[in-house]
């Protein structure tokens, strides 16, 4: 009987308990920005060899 006692408590620290629900809460803010983040170097990226190519047909038109 003790034992489910001890089990029962533990059940409700773990249920009670939020730092670990924060932890969570800013992993996923991370994943999120960095999901961001990678879609805006690949846009830059782009955009960057964009700007090369037309400097490349620029300079061979020379």
């Amino acid at each position: 009987m003790q034992e489910q006692n001890n089990m029962k408590n533990v059940a409700m620290n773990l249920h009670n308990d939020e730092d670990g629900l924060s932890t969570v809460e800013y992993i996923i803010i991370l994943i999120l920005i960095a999901v961001v983040a990678i879609g805006a170097w690949r846009n830059f990226g782009t955009a960057v060899e964009a700007r090369v190519t037309e400097g490349q047909g620029e300079i061979d038109g020379l």
